[in-house]
């Protein structure tokens, strides 16, 4: 009995704490993609740049970012690099900055919209990580639209509180019309290990954004600058309402505390999208529900069993419309051949962006390029640029979705032979991509993502194919001709000088040899077509002009 009584006190002593959401992270960085030096490196540049793009891009402004990394000096056996990133978007307004970069899960982007983050984490998740390992603050220079003032805070994220801790402040008059953002975090990282990782990331984030210019400056003092090569931008993401098919129990009892709507029918017709008053009675009266009811009723405890009837219906019920995809923002045809073309030289491009589908309530829109050919180095497998929401995703490939249909595909089917110079690649906009992780790497297998990420790699590979054929065909014909050719010139002045009767002989004149090799020209252009690679009209008879004088110079 006493040994009992004495374990039973031990357990009775057991000290019990909240953890905040900050301290959480702090504790478990590698759950945000902060495993190490080189990981942390690549995702804290990765994470300024995804903001500094989501500053520009949803407000139609061309972006200008300007990416900076150099070493900050040495602790012991670690290196601590300084990386500043500074853009030309929309600003943060001054009461905002503390939270924006102080407070995790503090963010503009909880809302159902397609955006390049998801939780408002992964620039808190850098920061964290810069005090943890180099103890330095975040310093923040912002200015917005239209302000006359440029604003300045330098601070801490205090762990236990997740709340900001500012240690300098500051506000000036601007002498120019700058606005935007320029963030500066100082870590320990990795550079010689993580260089080529951070390198390739800004390149496919100049292959997806062809609109932007991106400066990047290395801590060697090399500067790599990427062109803007168009000023064509895709339109911007909008706000969406939720789709009765998203929706779970929690998010149900969140709306209705936060609708204003008095009836389950005003709640339904208004707070969601697809779904108009003739819909929201009908469905109200098949699962039993008053559509008159005030929805509060339903948050009783009484009435647990009414508000799971409705959550569950809701999900499964047939009669409502897809969800919309007018609020999402694909990347176009357009700009994935301009960013492919622009990048890689490619002899050959083309894309697709395929008709919108939906999972469990979310839209979603899938888009492939192809590109093949020209300055694109042979590989023995293609090279492949995997996208989510405009996000270049470059580790755990092998696990992503995207990665097992262009792996599963038989390109020998598209005339693709390996070696072959072959860049394919796919992009997911949704309001929602089914991430494995909160490092935001890899895409999970959803049957109806991947279903469509085949469907359009499928779609391109056919049109690349009919391209390979032509080609195939044009080269045929081409040796054909080449062969034919070296005779012509010969077999003209041959028979310009047979053409003459023995009485009337006299030595052939150029005149005569030219109007013998047109005929001869025209005569193997009917019989030998020259199929163009490029789809367009070019006259035969010039082709084999070409190739005669090549071979007359030869």
């Amino acid at each position: 009995m006493p040994r009992r009584k004495q374990g039973q006190a031990q357990v009775l002593a057991e000290k019990f704490r909240e953890m905040s959401v900050a301290e959480f992270f702090a504790k478990n960085r590698e759950l945000a993609g902060f495993s190490n030096p080189v990981r942390a490196l690549y995702q804290t540049v990765r994470e300024l740049v995804e903001n500094s793009l989501d500053a520009t891009d949803t407000h139609r402004i061309l972006s200008s970012i300007y990416v900076r990394i150099e070493e900050a000096g040495s602790g012991g056996d670690k290196k601590i690099y300084r990386v500043t990133v500074e853009d030309n978007g929309i600003g943060i307004p001054p009461d905002h900055i503390a939270n924006a970069f102080g407070r995790v899960l503090y963010s503009s982007k909880y809302v159902i919209r397609q955006t390049r983050g998801m939780y408002g984490l992964g620039v808190k998740a850098a920061i964290l990580y810069g005090q943890l390992s180099a103890g330095k603050p975040v310093r923040v220079l912002t200015s917005t639209r239209g302000s006359d003032y440029v604003y300045y805070r330098a601070l801490y994220i205090d762990t236990r509180r997740n709340e900001p801790r500012i240690v300098e402040a500051g506000q000036w008059r601007k002498s120019g019309s700058w606005h935007g953002t320029r963030v500066t975090i100082e870590l320990e990282g990795d550079w010689s290990r993580s260089r080529s990782r951070i390198l390739e990331y800004i390149k496919r984030t100049a292959v997806i954004a062809p609109y932007a210019e991106i400066f990047f400056e290395t801590p060697e003092g090399v500067m790599y600058y990427f062109p803007r090569s168009t000023t064509k931008m895709p339109r911007p993401p909008r706000e969406a309402k939720p789709h009765p098919h998203g929706i779970d129990l929690e998010q149900l009892k969140t709306m209705i505390q936060a609708s204003g709507a008095s009836t389950l029918l005003e709640l339904l017709s208004r707070e969601f999208q697809s779904v108009g008053g003739t819909t929201a009675l009908r469905f109200l009266r098949e699962v039993g529900l008053d559509p008159g009811m005030n929805p509060r009723l339903l948050l009783r405890k009484e009435n647990q069993r009414l508000l799971v009837a409705l959550a569950d219906g809701l999900r499964s019920y047939k009669g409502f419309r897809a969800p919309r995809s007018d609020y999402l923002s694909p990347i176009g045809e357009d700009l994935i051949r301009i960013g492919l073309r622009s990048m890689y030289s490619p002899e050959w491009v083309d894309a697709v962006t395929r008709t919108p589908r939906a999972y469990q309530g979310h839209p979603f829109i899938v888009e492939a390029g192809i590109a093949y050919g020209g300055g694109i180095e042979p590989r023995e497998e293609p090279l492949l640029l995997r996208y989510a929401n405009k996000i270049p995703l470059l580790y755990e490939e092998r696990e992503d979705v995207i990665y097992k249909v262009v792996s599963s595909i038989n390109w020998k089917i598209y005339n693709v032979d390996f070696p072959a110079p072959l860049v394919v690649l796919v992009h997911i906009a949704s309001t929602k991509v089914p991430y494995k992780g909160v490092g935001k790497e890899s895409i999970s297998e959803v049957p109806e993502i991947e279903s469509e990420v085949r469907n359009a790699v499928q779609e391109v590979g056919r049109r690349l194919k009919s391209y390979l054929y032509r080609k195939g065909r044009q080269e045929e014909a081409r040796r054909k001709i080449v062969t034919i050719a070296k005779y012509i010139p010969e077999i003209a002045r041959s028979l310009a000088t047979i053409s003459k009767p023995p009485d009337k002989w006299s030595p052939p004149r150029d005149g005569d040899e030219r109007l013998i090799t047109e005929s001869l020209v025209k005569l193997v252009a009917r019989h030998v077509p020259i199929p163009q690679v490029d789809g367009g009209e070019r006259e035969p008879d010039k082709v084999i002009w070409e190739i005669i004088e090549k071979v007359k110079v030869e």
